[in-house]
């Protein structure tokens, strides 16, 4: 499918829908599986090209994984931080959870490794992990240029003594959940120092909450900017992965866009993932939000009558990757949406607030960018082709705007395959309901 016309619907929609397991847990449960001690049993895995990659990646590595995909479910042993092959080469996609955790992850393996990235990946941050691990002691070489992939990494052979490091976030906490992940194979106790002003944290708090609950307790945080993680080893376990939040949002917004109404099965009220946040987001448009049910509760959201939404200004610092969902929301707003706190988005798939710009201003919506924000003011949106970037998310989101504009094509909206290769034959299916 090289494009893919959205239906205009002239009624609220009801939805009721299943997404997939959360890019973000899958991939820090196949990593924290394979350093743990024994089989991990992975339920409700996300199998896409992001998650792909990093099962390639760990059978590259001689790790015995076994898939079953349509159980959803995966097999991982791991042998308590060893990695079985010593020398070899990985490509990770476009896929940054591969590329910054097994990045980390090799550079506390024993053994030579090259690894090589997707032309997009390639020109984003890479830079303050990989000087962080030469400071570390590891050895790097790149072949193109500098603090960007391809390169050769020699790992730290031996157990290290105590050390301390800075560390910028501010284009990506991945840097920082990379080393909390990975530094107890080789540091009995590594103090990390954050230097950036980069305050979100929810996926680094994710990193944590599950970094305990595959056995290891040993991440302090002293304070805004401190963190100490000592040495613990990790244990195979039987770990059920959420359904991904991220996913599920853009179907919340569906139901706002349209006044109608949306339950996501199988949502946790304890959800480990930031993007949950964007649910009160919505509440601040018009939209109503409850837990409903007895035994196993279902989060239903209710949107305003005839998608009649409000305005709003926010930092989406921690949970940007619904940016671009607000801003498909935007036009239909009774007053101007500013979005706050979003630097670091122009350094992932795309530069994502200059996206919205360009894209918005094909529909006829006037935006106002800055460094770290945007402002979109309202307006009847006009039928577009929106280019899509090779980014998952600008073809997700852009969809939600043509449910209530007549001519909206999305171009290539086969890049959802990085998260979600089936969002567009359930929304099909939706708007036929």
């Amino acid at each position: 499918m090289t494009e893919y016309q959205v239906p205009c619907v002239r009624r609220p929609l009801h939805i009721r829908v299943e997404v997939p397991g959360s890019k973000s847990i899958t991939n820090r449960a196949l990593l924290l599986a394979a350093m743990a001690n024994g089989v991990s049993e992975l339920e409700g895995v996300l199998f896409s090209d992001d998650s792909e990659y990093f099962l390639k990646a760990l059978k590259k590595l001689g790790f015995p994984v076994e898939v079953e995909k349509e159980e959803k479910r995966v097999f991982v042993t791991g042998f308590g931080g060893m990695v079985p092959e010593k020398k070899t080469e990985i490509f990770v996609g476009s896929a940054g959870t591969a590329a910054r955790f097994l990045t980390a992850f090799l550079a506390m393996s024993a053994g030579e490794y090259r690894l090589d990235a997707s032309e997009q990946m390639k020109k984003r941050p890479m830079r303050e992990l990989l000087t962080a691990l030469e400071k570390l002691g590891v050895c790097i070489e790149y072949e193109e240029e500098k603090y960007h992939f391809p390169f050769r990494l020699r790992g730290l052979r031996e157990e290290q003594g105590e050390a301390g490091i800075d560390l910028n976030i501010d284009q990506s906490s991945q840097f920082l959940s990379a080393l909390l992940l990975t530094a107890p194979l080789r540091f009995p106790c590594l103090k990390i120092h954050l230097t950036g002003k980069r305050s979100a944290r929810s996926y680094v708090e994710m990193s944590e909450q599950m970094m305990k609950q595959f056995g290891h307790s040993g991440v302090e945080r002293i304070d805004e900017n401190d963190y100490i993680v000592r040495k613990k080893s990790y244990n195979g376990r039987k770990y059920v992965i959420e359904p991904d939040v991220s996913a599920a949002c853009y179907f919340y917004a569906m139901a706002a866009v349209t006044g109608g109404s949306a339950i996501v099965k199988r949502m946790s009220e304890n959800s480990l993932q930031g993007d949950m946040k964007f649910l009160s987001v919505l509440e601040k448009t018009g939209c109503k939000v409850c837990w409903q049910g007895e035994e196993e509760k279902e989060l239903l959201l209710t949107g305003p009558t005839a998608g009649a939404l409000k305005g709003f200004t926010e930092s989406f610092s921690d949970f940007s990757d619904q940016t671009l969902t607000a801003a498909a929301l935007a036009p239909f707003a009774d007053a101007p949406v500013t979005i706050t706190g979003i630097a670091h988005i122009r350094g992932q798939e795309s530069d994502r607030i200059s996206v919205i710009t360009k894209e918005l201003h094909k529909m006829g919506i006037r935006c106002e960018e800055k460094e770290d924000r945007i402002t979109i003011y309202p307006a009847k949106p006009r039928g577009a082709r929106i280019h899509t970037y090779e980014d998952h998310r600008v073809a997700m989101a852009f969809a939600i705007t043509g449910l209530r504009t007549e001519g909206v094509i999305i171009e290539n909206p086969e890049c959802c395959k990085k998260t979600f290769p089936e969002y567009f034959s359930v929304l099909t299916e939706i708007c036929k309901g």
